[in-house]
């Protein structure tokens, strides 16, 4: 039974697109050509200090309306934000100068998209989270691309050797957060506990699904029954809250870590949400099947406006927690949404699911990095948002060339 409901959820497309309406939407990934960036000059830079403490939440950020203000950067200010610096294994830190190729700017500026709005907190009223337990569920694609980063947030493979995250995670915008410096991704594994032997009293009842709706990865949603679950802990002796399969980490190290300079601060004047995103070059490849990188679509362009991203949430310590909402509102550079989150998800990869071009196969792809919990300017008041950070053409250049070294594998996304 579970295994006909994991290849229901890995190789069924989206359901639920049955209204007149949404039928006839094309949603579709439509390739678009990319600017280019390319190096330009790299120097270096003296090792930073790494003692800025991890801070999950961040305050008086540009929001919604101060979006709407913003002036449509110069080609000047674009190469100055898109410049990185990249801190490597042993300390040392360079800054690399690019330069932007092929881009045509929009006039029209920073513009936003409002949607409904909901209550603001973290958590919207029924805590809609998934804790995925099942062992095929978080090894098999899309669950096993999430990954575990030692300063206590979450990221997504990108590449065999590459992880994409928040750049808050490392950075607070002045230095580099404590723990940086001998940073490690966790790559998710399960662990039987007795090597398989089977135990009396340890036999565990079926997990049922606990929502089927729009979407059928929402079936992930395998959660215990808590009576139950407490009766055959007390039987086999185990403790409240544990299973027989339990996700642990294969921790590797990183080799360098690229954040873009729009990030810090003196650059953008203030902490920037357009540029919160960096990528962990890991020392070792893994044999993983990893996520491609999409550009970020309206909301318009997504079935339902629904995004999903899954990671590891602190309060639910040691568990794969997945997530589905639809999006609130948008940004030419960020999304503002209601899914429920707690901090240790941040820098998890949000993606969706549309149609290959001239295919009827549907693909998965990241279109943005979930930036957390955050307070944003709203009408000269500070509000609280789940705030994404969208890849756009031009970050998708920037780290598409992270992974790559040149733009030539970059020209279409």
């Amino acid at each position: 039974m579970e295994h006909m409901l994991l290849l229901f959820i890995l190789f069924i497309p989206i359901l639920g697109l049955t209204n007149g309406t949404e039928t006839e939407q094309d949603f579709t990934w439509h390739l678009k050509k990319i600017p280019q960036i390319v190096s330009e000059r790299t120097f270096s830079l003296e090792s930073p200090k790494f003692e800025a403490k991890t801070n999950l939440e961040l305050n008086s950020v540009c929001g919604i309306e101060c979006q709407k203000k913003l002036p449509v950067p110069s080609f000047s200010d674009l190469k100055d934000l898109l410049s990185y610096e990249t801190v490597f294994e042993n300390g040392t830190r360079t800054l690399t100068e690019v330069n932007v190729l092929g881009l045509v700017l929009d006039p029209a500026g920073n513009t936003t998209t409002r949607r409904a709005t909901r209550k603001k907190r973290q958590i919207y009223g029924t805590d809609s989270r998934f804790s995925i337990y099942d062992k095929r569920f978080m090894t098999n694609f899309p669950f096993n691309t999430a990954v575990k980063i030692s300063t206590g947030c979450s990221g997504i493979l990108i590449s065999p050797k590459h992880v994409l995250t928040a750049a808050h995670c490392l950075h607070n915008g002045k230095d580099y957060v404590k723990g940086s410096k001998r940073l490690r991704v966790g790559l998710m594994k399960t662990k039987s506990r007795g090597d398989g032997r089977k135990r009396k009293g340890a036999r565990r009842s079926r997990r049922e699904v606990s929502a089927v709706q729009e979407d059928p990865e929402v079936a992930t949603g395998l959660r215990r029954r808590s009576r139950g679950g407490r009766r055959k802990q007390r039987r086999s002796g185990r403790k409240q809250g544990t299973s027989d399969s339990m996700p642990s980490f294969q921790w590797t190290r990183v080799k360098s870590t690229h954040i873009p300079k729009g990030w810090f601060k003196g650059v953008s004047g203030d902490i920037a949400l357009d540029y919160d995103y960096a990528v962990l070059e890991l020392k070792r490849p893994h044999k993983r099947k990893y996520m491609e990188l999409g550009i970020s679509p309206t909301i318009k362009m997504m079935p339902r406006s629904m995004i999903h991203f899954s990671g590891f949430d602190n309060d639910r310590s040691g568990q794969l927690v997945y997530r589905f909402c639809s999006i609130s509102d948008e940004s030419n550079d960020l999304f503002y949404q209601y899914c429920d989150a707690e901090p240790g998800s941040t820098g998890s990869g949000i993606y969706l699911r549309l149609k290959e071009p001239n295919k009827k196969k549907w693909k998965r792809k990241i279109i943005a990095v979930y930036s957390g919990h955050q307070w944003v300017d709203v009408n000269g008041e500070q509000q609280d948002y789940n705030v994404a950070v969208r890849i756009t053409p031009l970050k998708y250049a920037q780290i598409c060339f992270w992974i790559h070294g040149n733009d030539e594998n970059c020209m279409q996304g």
